[in-house]
């Protein structure tokens, strides 16, 4: 259950900063701008880490955790409570969002500037670099962990800004899904669901075959 909670805060905190980042851009004509709102992003996802790492794991991201659960390195029975604890701190971030900025329109939801397909494209390409940047800091030496927030943070950081203002960089299927629910906008919700979801599993399988591969070479050698 402390996990569980652990998930909730830590995903209502990255949902209020980073979208609330954006809004507060929006809202006061650009003072934010997309770096700084990038900035925030690559920050929230650094300071979450710090925080409840050592204890939950600081998943905060459905994709993450569905990901672990298919390579086997994560509780199958925790994964449900997991999901739903981090779609609980995402909606609640944006509820509260709501409440501080009532007259904007889409309180950080993720929608397409481009065609469907290209914003698919990019969000399933993105998770995969960031699911491979979290599996290089999990599964590295004592030395390596120790800048495991910093590393994904700045993974986060360099991802929004590159491909925010096209697709939304969301990355993660909570992080749409608060925004979207509260905002109403649903229309574009699938591809933040399906295509970070696909782009983790797709990395935690090439991870896996090249550790194998690695494995393999060592002893032939």
């Amino acid at each position: 259950m402390k996990h569980y909670l652990e998930e909730i805060a830590g995903t209502f905190l990255l949902v209020l900063f980073g979208t609330g980042a954006g809004i507060v851009d929006q809202q006061c004509g650009g003072v934010v701008t997309h770096a700084g709102v990038s900035l925030t992003w690559g920050l929230s996802v650094a300071l979450m880490i710090y925080l409840f790492g050592k204890r939950s794991g600081a998943h905060i991201n459905p994709a993450v955790s569905i990901a672990f659960t298919l390579a086997g390195r994560f509780g199958a029975k925790k994964l449900t409570g997991y999901v739903i604890s981090q779609i609980a701190g995402a909606i609640l971030a944006s509820f509260v969002l709501r409440l501080l900025f009532p007259t904007n329109k889409l309180l950080g939801a993720t929608m397409p500037s481009g065609s469907e397909m290209q914003s698919f494209i990019l969000e399933l390409v993105l998770t995969f670099l960031l699911m491979f940047v979290v599996l290089v800091f999990a599964h590295g030496s004592k030395e390596t962990g120790r800048f495991a927030a910093f590393g994904i943070g700045a993974v986060v950081g360099l991802e929004a800004f590159f491909a925010g203002p096209v697709c939304g960089a969301s990355m993660n299927p909570a992080r749409s899904i608060g925004p979207a629910i509260i905002s109403g906008h649903l229309e574009h919700l699938w591809i933040y669901i399906i295509a970070p979801i696909t782009g983790a599993a797709l990395s935690m399988f090439v991870w896996k075959y090249l550790r194998r591969s690695t494995k393999l070479g060592r002893s032939l050698i």
